[in-house]
């Protein structure tokens, strides 16, 4: 059976179901599930509606809602062919972190209709995933629904941000580098690219150049983003080729094998290549080490060393945000989380880690910059990391938070 055939036979009849959570075996289970005892909680949380959490599986339920405009590398497919990645990301949810997660594919594209429909949705959803949404109309629904009451989050974004700044906080450690003296060029200038660049802007890099599919994103060019306005620079380089010279780090977002030896040669000492360009990099590893051996390389794939994988965020910045009633996602949480991430990589790895990928040992060092996605400790760290991010910023409706306690209640 080859690759197509298992793919098809493993996604018959969906990925996800639906089982109640509580006894369903006799009349009485029906009388206080249903009517007349279904009254009780309407009634309480009519009286206030932050109860919904306590009577209902609000506090740990996120919708993933995609129009299907920019699935993977497939483009605009649709948003019924998005369903199969959707499913998948609610799959993860509840591997990873234990949250319940439904997929809702709409066929609506405007950022007008996007953002009424996720409005409609807040009194169900503890939260919502925005997936697969084109930029840039993607920021703008984002930011238009940051008032919403619950926590809203373009993965597509943010989860590549926050998993390329853990690396790039411990690559540059590794490399003795400072982040205000480095030089950072971002092939990709879509959501991903864009939300990574400001996010390494706060960690305090300066010099941050971005490449789009006509170039470098330059103050002469007409009709840019105000998105790429923000990081559009004075320079005289034009291409990647030029830009990359001296470059420290290297954030591929774009397409395969756009990396050459000439380019990657022209680096600055122990330069950093995240090339995460999915299934192909922009650059192969092979490749790299062949050429010189001060590189720290990272990619999408799960078959090299660093593994740039958003799996290691979103499940946990949602199950932080969703266990103190957050209601909104600050850029502050989403530093704590890529700051718990770095953190963990330089821990021993465990031996359910060492089983899951076959190894021996793997130490911090240039192949091990950020943990690897079977790891159950990521979940405590990063969630309790994000939990105590959003009381310090005041966005955490609940009440009397313990960060010792509720790290314990997720260290399992």
């Amino acid at each position: 059976m080859n690759l197509k055939e298992e793919a098809l036979k493993y996604h018959l009849g969906g990925k996800i179901d639906i089982t109640p959570s509580k006894a369903m075996n006799s009349s009485h289970d029906l009388s206080l599930a249903y009517s007349p005892g279904v009254a009780e909680p309407c009634l309480e949380i009519a009286r206030d509606e932050e109860l919904a959490y306590i009577y209902t599986n609000k506090a740990n339920l996120v919708a993933v809602v995609s129009d299907g405009s920019a699935v993977l590398g497939l483009g605009n497919i649709g948003a019924a062919a998005s369903k199969p990645v959707m499913e998948g990301k609610a799959c993860l949810f509840k591997k990873f972190a234990n949250v319940n997660a439904y997929d809702i594919e709409i066929n609506v594209h405007s950022v007008e209709e996007i953002v009424a429909f996720c409005k409609a949705l807040a009194p169900t959803f503890g939260g919502i995933n925005l997936e697969d949404i084109a930029a840039p109309k993607c920021f703008e629904i984002e930011a238009a629904l940051q008032n919403l009451g619950i926590p809203v989050m373009h993965d597509d974004q943010h989860g590549t941000a926050i998993i390329s700044s853990a690396g790039l906080i411990n690559a540059m450690e590794i490399s003795g580098k400072s982040f205000k003296n480095i030089k950072v060029v971002i092939s990709g200038s879509g959501a991903a690219g864009i939300a990574s660049a400001r996010m390494y802007r706060t960690l305090g890099v300066e010099n941050i150049i971005l490449i789009d599919s006509q170039g470098v994103v330059h103050k002469d060019r007409e009709n840019l983003s105000k998105e790429k306005l923000e990081f559009a620079i004075s320079c005289k380089e034009r291409t990647l080729k030029e830009v990359i010279k001296g470059a420290d780090v290297f954030l591929g977002l774009s397409k395969p094998k756009i990396l050459d030896e000439e380019m990657v040669l022209s680096m600055a000492k122990n330069p950093i290549i995240f090339a995460l360009a999915n299934p192909t990099p922009e650059v192969m590893p092979e490749l790299v080490e062949s050429l010189r051996n001060d590189v720290i390389m990272g990619t999408g794939r799960s078959d090299y060393p660093n593994q740039i994988n958003n799996v290691l965020v979103f499940p946990f910045i949602f199950r932080g945000a969703l266990d103190t009633h957050a209601s909104q996602i600050t850029e502050n949480m989403k530093i704590a989380a890529a700051r718990a991430l770095a953190d963990l990589a330089k821990l021993p790895i465990s031996e359910e880690v060492k089983r899951a990928y076959n190894i021996k040992q793997l130490d911090f060092g240039k192949d091990y910059v950020i943990p690897k996605p079977f790891d159950k400790r990521v979940k405590a760290a990063v969630s309790t990391a994000v939990a105590s991010a959003a009381v310090k910023d005041g966005v955490a409706k609940l009440k009397n938070f313990d960060e010792k306690t509720y790290f314990k209640s997720l260290d399992n």
